[in-house]
């Protein structure tokens, strides 16, 4: 008996599938109606759900921890009659606590210059392709950055006692002109010169690491331009690499302003000698020390204000819409507030009565 063979398909017929065979079965009214009170239910339940968010417990209790332990401060430092506020407020802005503030002032601002010139040297130095200066550099950085700011002072302040007389001539020979080392060199000039050699040692890592952030393919097109190197350094390399050392550098000389409490060993009227001398006399010591700390903190403040905005300067080729400052945020604050209320006031005059 012969079998049923279906004739093959013509080229280009689509293939019937199975699911093609079944015939499908029309929606009919009802399943409808079925499907639209499922979706319904579904809609219902998710609308019942009741949604809590997240409790952090162990940060409640964290910040209720610290909230109570500075109200506890406040109120001891408000209370506690051993501050002597009276005394404390007669003293802030006397005559010989400014002028102490104003010779701090002074120091530091010698010291930072000084400083910060050397450490730019001995920084180049220490990526000179020479390997005397190499070796001189890490020498001195090595060695000003072993011994300790107060040892370096009294050595500078009895320079006098290792040599009675500074004079310059001929190496090896005569000497052409001298003068007395602590006529040179008083009280003050040794303060300023221990102060910036030390400081020079930390200044000349930090301008060293900024350089080394700033990318060789600067080095690498200045050159291939034909600019020289001394002018690669000072308009290419250098103002790239202010950026980065920047917070670094504004940090040293914070650490500096409060480190020149280190020259009342050598009697200069800073701030803390002076704080020294006025509580030696009248036994107010706490008081005299919290003036002392007020004036450091105002100083600080003001340096890491300045820093803030010298940052957000140098940040204006990479943040072309940098954040508003605290005082362009203030002054936002106050015009919302008073259009707003100049709005209000236009809502109550043009309301009928």
């Amino acid at each position: 008996m012969a079998r049923r063979t279906d004739p093959p398909p013509t080229e280009g017929a689509p293939r019937r599938s199975d699911a093609d065979a079944v015939p499908r079965k029309p929606d009919t009214v009802a399943d409808r109606v079925a499907d639209r009170v499922a979706e319904s239910k579904t809609l219902d339940e998710t609308e019942t759900l009741h949604v809590v968010p997240a409790r952090h417990y162990t940060r409640w209790v964290a910040s209720l921890a610290v909230l109570v332990l500075t109200a506890q401060f406040t109120h001891g430092l408000l209370t506690n009659p051993v501050w002597e506020w009276r005394v404390f407020a007669s003293y802030l802005l006397s005559e010989a606590i400014v002028n102490a503030v104003a010779v701090t002032l002074q120091l530091t601002l010698y010291a930072t210059l000084l400083g910060f010139t050397l450490g730019t040297v001995l920084a180049f130095m220490r990526l000179s392709h020479s390997p005397v200066l190499r070796t001189v550099a890490w020498t001195y950085i090595w060695v000003f950055r072993s011994i300790p700011m107060i040892v370096q002072l009294v050595f500078w302040f009895n320079l006098g006692a290792l040599y009675r007389e500074l004079g310059a001539g001929i190496p090896f020979g005569p000497v052409l002109v001298s003068v007395d080392s602590n006529t040179l060199i008083g009280t003050m000039g040794a303060a300023v010169i221990g102060l910036s050699l030390h400081q020079a040692a930390y200044c000349a890592e930090i301008v060293r690491g900024g350089v080394i952030a700033v990318d060789h393919g600067q080095w690498e097109a200045a050159a291939a331009l034909g600019i020289p190197r001394l002018r690669q350094i000072r308009r290419i390399i250098l103002p790239q690499a202010l950026r980065s050392l920047l917070p670094t550098a504004v940090s040293e000389i914070i650490s500096l302003l409060k480190g020149t409490s280190v020259v009342y060993v050598m009697a200069i009227g800073e701030l803390f000698y002076q704080v020294q001398v006025i509580y030696s006399r009248n036994s107010r010591v706490i008081p005299l020390l919290l003036v002392a700390t007020t004036w450091y903190v105002a100083l600080t403040s003001v340096l890491s204000v300045a820093q803030y905005y010298v940052e957000r300067r140098l940040a204006r080729g990479l943040d072309r819409t940098p954040p508003p400052t605290p005082l362009q945020r203030a002054r936002r604050v106050l015009r919302d507030l008073t259009s707003g209320s100049r709005h209000r006031d236009a809502l109550a005059i043009g309301s009928p009565r």
